[in-house]
């Protein structure tokens, strides 16, 4: 019997959200498991946001001091100094202060002012488990792989449930879920034209992110920015990466931005797509999908 989903949507963390659960669920059971998501969100966004007077982020911002992370930390900052090492430091959650005087502020305001390069990792903070030392105060900013993140917390959230199939949409970035083994068709949207697929990608019990050049842009900007050249890479137009979590394809989808797919592939288990600015695709040998001609 092919799985039928019930939607559930929702804004949240600046983008839109659909999680898609199975039809039978009973009344009290969803209203219950949707107030647990929103709660975890809530919690989520106050600890890592950069947008919020009053998240962590924000206060290790304007002090230096030694701070205590949140209990689930680990993964999101181990993925980040793993990476930042890979890039020599072009992959950087320090990088906040750039976007936001790029016009990616809290107000949005896309408005640029006179761009610096972020701090140096190794001067500003150092980490021991959750005991986090800033030397220097940072704005940080988890944009490459917050939200993949929390993708798999709401899916440990769900599954904790007793669910075994469902969805989790988080503006584009999928994490999915088929215990009859359904897989999941996927539009990887083309670079130039909204309304056009450059082909179909399948996933199951996977996650899939994508990034591209043409969303979040502004002026010579998009939400991608090279620390050390202070300007938007424009070399590749469009990213998709899938992988076990959505935390590892969502931090690759930016990773690729500044490093060969070769190199990453000999650290993590991944399948990727390219298209370079130039409209040529590359990617790996089983990226699970259907490729058009763009």
């Amino acid at each position: 019997m092919a799985w039928s989903p019930v939607p559930y949507r929702f804004e949240a963390i600046g983008t839109q959200w659909q999680i898609d659960l199975p039809d039978g669920l009973l009344a009290s059971k969803r209203e219950n498991l949707e107030k647990l998501i929103a709660d975890r969100i809530e919690v989520f966004d106050k600890h890592y946001s950069r947008f919020r007077s009053d998240s962590l982020v924000t206060e290790i911002s304007k002090k230096n001091g030694v701070y205590t992370l949140p209990s689930d930390a680990e993964p999101l900052f181990k993925i980040y100094e793993e990476l930042y090492q890979l890039t020599k430091g072009l992959m950087t959650p320090l990088i906040g202060n750039t976007l936001s005087d790029a016009g990616y502020d809290a107000t949005y305001s896309l408005q640029s002012k006179g761009l610096v390069s972020p701090e140096k990792w190794e001067d500003s903070l150092t980490r021991n488990g959750l005991e986090l030392e800033v030397r220097k105060p940072v704005l940080l900013d988890f944009g490459a792989a917050g939200k993949g993140y929390l993708i798999d917390i709401i899916a440990k959230i769900i599954q904790a449930e007793g669910i075994d199939s469902f969805c989790v949409d988080a503006g584009g970035d999928i994490a999915y879920y088929n215990s009859s083994n359904e897989k999941l068709k996927i539009g990887l949207e083309h670079p130039a034209d909204t309304e056009k697929v450059i082909g179909v990608a399948e996933i199951l019990n996977q996650s899939m992110c994508g990034s591209a050049g043409n969303r979040r842009q502004w002026g010579n900007f998009h939400h991608i920015i090279n620390p050390k050249t202070l300007s938007s890479p424009r070399h590749l137009t469009s990213v998709w990466v899938v992988a076990q979590t959505t935390l590892l394809a969502d931090a690759l989808t930016t990773a690729l931005f500044f490093l060969e797919p070769e190199v990453l592939m000999s650290h993590y288990q991944f399948e990727y797509l390219i298209i370079n600015s130039d409209y040529s695709v590359s990617h790996s040998k089983n990226f699970p999908a259907e490729i058009f001609t763009i």
